[in-house]
């Protein structure tokens, strides 16, 4: 069944993929596809409605019959095959992300390449952690959970879609997506790609629709025994609220405001930059932003002046150019939202070092703002403490290294942070105070074995590697006597 056609340069999607097909929405509501370098449409799609999705929940329920009880060396052939069929559509899924999302292609790649390879991650974590433990008369076994609904973000749609599908796997589980509406065509390009590994029917559904319809469907079903989500705050408290009527087991990692710890003996002219790409990296629309930078104080002029510097080759423009660093924002909602946030910081007495508001220069069309850093923050500042979700830098000033980790650690959320320094002990000691899921020091690095989640309202749960693999796993005990 044909399921994306295109009528002059208006792609229109109608199908969501269960059990096995890509079959046609019974639900009816239809959304336009924006491309946010120019505002215009290019695309439509039509969202599932509580039907399609209890379609989608009873086919993962049946395939779940089978591939519950699936070996490791089956579903390890499974990741296998995933990676593979995943791999083959690399470069639509990077020309998806930039055409939909605005993703600079230069971040695209990286980004899509980590999801694909997450299929081996996961495969690596299932050899590797015991599923069966036994002592004496005990025997102790990890069983998947049951039916998984993946709820995915936009900002990154093939990673969180890819990392959270190989881990559910790898788990023994059946899954049901629901992706963000906003990344239709992406989803589309690699819900192709996989459709061709002729997986078990039902153990991979998706179906495309708004969160209050199909993820609160997901969320309330007694049929789906496991939640993963990527996204805000407030929606996943909905979520643990809602989901704890029917005993949900829930994975949440939702929102950051990263601190970036520069110390006093760093080389600020590896620092900056470093501590720039962490700020701005996918245009600033990341939960892992390092959007507060704590500068000392015996230092901050030099830094201000390395950063009015090295912000010069953070270049605005089109996505799809690999000289790009910063594209547009995902819609016009981001966008204003964006816009909201540097007046309220000007407003509070920040000061803009660099950006400020409207559009940059040459910009006018589509979603795009001007890279800011401020500098004269304090922590208790509305633009230190929430979230912007877009290239927004607050400069933070302290006087000691104690000072430090405690604005680093006065945030409510706890998802990433960073340390500058050339003291590696020093570095370290710093690192292992801060209150967050996951720490780099001196230059943004990955890990897919490590663990990614967060402290405080950051979320709950792991994912990646054999932690992310364990957020599917109920325990069993078995004793005789």
């Amino acid at each position: 069944m044909k399921t994306l056609t295109k009528t002059d340069t208006i792609k229109t999607l109608t199908t969501h993929y269960i059990d096995g097909e890509f079959v046609e929405s019974h639900g009816k509501e239809v959304m336009d596809i924006i491309n946010p370098t120019n505002g215009e449409v290019i695309g439509r799609v039509t969202l599932a409605d509580e039907e399609d999705t209890r379609l989608a929940i009873a086919a993962a329920k049946r395939a779940f019959a089978t591939y519950g009880r699936s070996t490791k060396e089956e579903r390890a052939k499974i990741l296998r095959q995933l990676h593979a069929a995943a791999s083959a559509r690399i470069d639509d899924l990077i020309a998806a992300m930039v055409e939909e999302y605005g993703g600079v292609v230069q971040f695209a790649r990286p980004i899509v390449e980590s999801g694909i390879n997450a299929f081996l991650a996961s495969e690596k974590a299932l050899q590797e952690l015991p599923l069966v433990r036994s002592w004496g008369k005990t025997t102790v076994t990890m069983e998947p959970v049951g039916v998984a609904g993946l709820i995915t973000a936009w900002n990154a749609n093939a990673l969180f879609i890819c990392l959270k599908l190989a881990s559910a796997v790898a788990a023994g589980c059946t899954v049901v997506i629901k992706p963000s509406e906003m990344s239709s065509l992406q989803t589309q390009v690699l819900i192709e790609a996989l459709h061709e590994t002729k997986l078990p029917k039902g153990l991979l559904n998706v179906v495309t629709g708004l969160g209050n319809v199909v993820g609160a469907e997901l969320v309330r079903n007694p049929d789906v025994a496991k939640i993963s989500f990527t996204g805000s705050v407030a929606v996943g408290q909905r979520i643990m609220r809602d989901g704890a009527e029917t005993m949900k087991r829930v994975t949440l990692e939702l929102g950051g405001k990263s601190p970036t710890i520069l110390l006093d003996d760093a080389a600020l002219d590896q620092a900056i930059p470093s501590a720039l790409v962490m700020a701005l990296l996918n245009s600033g629309q990341a939960c892992a932003a390092g959007t507060r930078l704590l500068v000392p104080k015996s230092q901050l002029d030099t830094v201000k002046r390395g950063i009015r510097a090295a912000m010069r080759a953070f270049t605005v423009g089109d996505p799809a150019d690999p000289k790009t660093v910063i594209g547009p924002m995902v819609s016009q909602k981001q966008y204003e939202r964006i816009q909201s946030y540097i007046r309220k910081g000007i407003e509070e007495g920040a000061e803009v070092l660099v950006g400020g508001e409207g559009h940059p220069e040459g910009f006018k069309a589509g979603y795009y703002v001007k890279p800011t850093v401020f500098v004269n923050v304090t922590n208790n500042m509305t633009i230190a403490q929430e979230e912007i979700f877009g290239p927004v830098l607050s400069v933070i000033a302290y006087d000691t290294e104690e000072d430090a980790i405690r604005i680093a650690n006065d945030s409510r959320y706890g998802l990433h942070a960073a340390v500058l320094g050339t003291d590696l002990p020093r570095a370290r000691r710093v690192a292992s105070q801060i209150r967050a899921g996951r720490v780099v020091i001196n230059n943004m690095t990955d890990d897919p074995q490590a663990p990614w989640g967060g402290f405080k309202y950051s979320g709950v749960g792991r994912e990646y590697g054999r932690y992310g693999m364990e957020a599917f796993l109920e325990t069993r005990a078995i004793l005789e006597s």
